[in-house]
């Protein structure tokens, strides 16, 4: 079938460079750094794609949508050797939607074609993170204090943080000094979440001690008081913060080093899937943990919570409970 363009409808001219359009659009989405690189490339994919198919983005149709999406079904991930997951999939397909949302504003195109195409069905009952147990989880923690090394002291900061805190790995890597804080007689830091929303959580005594003995040894080789110190929160030698990859090779040398069998699929968002499960396993009430974690839908919250399903948390023993109270 051949892409139908309204006659009718004269869109006005868009910067010649691709790139321009991209770059337009990010500026107008507040976005953290990695889903702002995400979604550089999601668009770069789209863009190189019509161009293998002599087809003008402008014009793209529903249809031209749905068979981007169906190569990107057959599309394999270098990283696995693997198709590309549903979730990739829809993640690409939502950048294209709010790109050319971005352009229909604008008044550069009609409508946006994306809102009428197929998109990967997902199950929010399901992630691809491998997950880890509390028993895991200290047993990571107890690698990281016995690291032999000079970055023992680094590694425990960061490993404490990831399990307590729960943060996504983007938010640990951005963490200065300047972030740190006390508030209301707890120890707090302050970080930028993702949407670019600005955040702040309560340090554990784990963590704030932690923290506390690694600003200590990095202040001493430097030779002035950890009251002068600036800069990453969590630096290399050379005083230039850890990169997300180094925080993926960390995760997987502990785990090793901690016996864990699954430590080469396991990531820094696995300490984020355990915080959320041994939340809702120790009885935190799903609201508190959809805050601390900055989801903004609790359907995401919700799929940590293993126990849900769990017979014992049918309502309809409160429902009866209440009943047998009032004696009826």
């Amino acid at each position: 079938m051949a892409d139908v363009v309204p006659i009718t409808y004269h869109p006005p001219a868009l910067p010649a460079e691709a790139t321009d359009i991209v770059d337009a659009w990010l500026a107008n989405r507040r976005l953290s750094d990695n889903t702002r690189a995400a979604y550089r490339n999601d668009l770069t994919g789209w863009l190189a794609w019509c161009a293998s198919h002599n087809l003008n983005p402008l014009h793209a149709t529903f249809l031209n949508i749905n068979t981007y999406a169906r190569d990107l079904d057959n599309t394999t991930d270098p990283r696995t050797d693997k198709p590309l997951s549903p979730t990739t999939v829809a993640r690409k397909m939502s950048a294209l939607s709010s790109w050319y949302t971005f352009l229909h504003r604008l008044g550069v195109i009609a409508n946006n074609p994306v809102a009428a195409a197929d998109r990967p069905r997902l199950d929010r009952d399901h992630s691809a993170t491998i997950g880890l147990s509390p028993d895991e989880v200290d047993a990571l923690i107890h690698a990281a204090r016995h690291t032999p090394g000079t970055a023992n002291a680094r590694n425990l900061a960061a490993i404490t943080l990831l399990a307590d805190l729960g943060l996504r790995v983007g938010e640990l890597v951005s963490l200065t000094i300047e972030d740190l804080g006390t508030e209301q007689g707890h120890r707090s830091i302050r970080f930028t979440g993702k949407g670019g929303k600005a955040r702040r959580r309560a340090l554990t005594p784990p963590a704030a001690a932690a923290i506390d003995t690694y600003l200590a040894q990095r202040a001493a080789l430097a030779g002035v008081a950890p009251s002068d110190l600036r800069g990453p929160l969590l630096a290399t030698n050379t005083g230039k913060a850890l990169d997300r990859h180094a925080i993926f090779r960390l995760v997987r040398q502990l785990a090793h080093a901690a016996g864990i069998p699954t430590w080469q699929k396991l990531s820094p968002h696995s300490l984020r899937h355990a915080f959320a499960t041994t939340a809702r396993g120790e009885g935190v009430p799903l609201e508190d943990v959809q805050d601390a974690m900055g989801h903004a839908d609790p359907r995401t919250t919700r799929r940590y919570d293993r126990d849900r399903h769990n017979l014992d948390r049918d309502p309809a023993y409160a429902i009866w409970a209440a009943r047998a109270r009032r004696g009826k």
